[in-house]
């Protein structure tokens, strides 16, 4: 073969291997779930693109993915109560990154805020709101402290980002606070037992009282009508007889003993 030739195969294979490099770095994919960020030469374009297939220059042109989808990432935070007792929480924060905020969360944060943005304004949030509380209300008043925190958090981080939630999974103290914490919470529930039955015992006692109360004045008004109206012992009398008439039997010449029997009995 003539080396005229074979410079014109080189030349062509070369032209075909640069065409191949040259068509392949000049289409992207956006996957699912994700947008991608235009730069060219060093420089940001506005508009982001959108998931599926596209063209762009080769060789000067990258698209960098950003995700849109939720993110979760774990965080500890030290904070200090109003007793200026130390408190260590672990927290698992759910955020996202909106659409809007997909150029500048690139360019500002290079498409990971988490370290840089969102850790120091929950720690920040958290430590706020735990210094205005003592430490025995931090651990009763979990969800009372989440809440307020949040609201800190989304009001420091504006519109930039989407924090989703802040989930205290954990709240340390130190061991003799604990135990200090345990035992005032037994002493306060036996307290309320022991007043429980002191309130039960003075019901009970109430009761008899007022037992004791209606069953005189029922005495008093009965002995109030028999002195007024002697009567009123024939009345109670006739209420409560059966309707069967006795009769008395004596005993011969006077004596032997009386017996009461009904007039059906004589009867028979």
């Amino acid at each position: 073969m003539q080396p005229q030739t074979v410079s014109k195969l080189i030349g062509v294979g070369m032209i075909i291997f640069l065409l191949v490099i040259a068509g392949s770095n000049s289409s992207y994919v956006v996957q699912p779930g994700f947008r991608g960020v235009e730069v060219t030469l060093g420089k940001v374009s506005p508009v982001f693109k959108g998931e599926g297939f596209g063209w762009k220059t080769p060789f000067i042109t990258t698209i960098f993915p950003v995700t849109i989808r939720q993110q979760t990432r774990d965080l500890t935070a030290d904070c200090y109560s109003s007793d200026l007792q130390q408190v260590k929480t672990e927290l698992r924060v759910l955020f996202r990154v909106p659409e809007a905020s997909i150029v500048q969360i690139y360019q500002g944060y290079a498409g990971d805020p988490f370290d840089s943005l969102i850790a120091p304004r929950v720690q920040e949030a958290l430590k706020e709101v735990t210094a205005m509380q003592s430490a025995e209300q931090i651990v009763k008043n979990r969800e009372d402290i989440k809440t307020k925190a949040l609201a800190g958090v989304r009001q420091k981080i504006g519109t930039l980002l989407i924090v989703e939630d802040v989930v205290i999974q954990n709240i340390d103290l130190s061991h003799e606070l604990e135990t200090a914490i345990e035992a005032k919470m037994v002493q306060e529930q036996e307290a309320a037992k022991a007043k429980f039955t002191q309130v039960k015992a003075q019901i009970e006692a109430d009761t008899v009282v007022i037992k004791a109360k209606g069953d005189a004045e029922s005495i008093k008004i009965r002995g109030e009508a028999l002195k007024q109206t002697p009567a009123f012992i024939d009345l109670q009398i006739v209420e409560k007889w059966d309707g069967r008439a006795p009769l008395y039997v004596g005993g011969a010449n006077g004596g032997g003993v009386n017996m009461l029997l009904p007039a059906a009995d004589l009867k028979k």
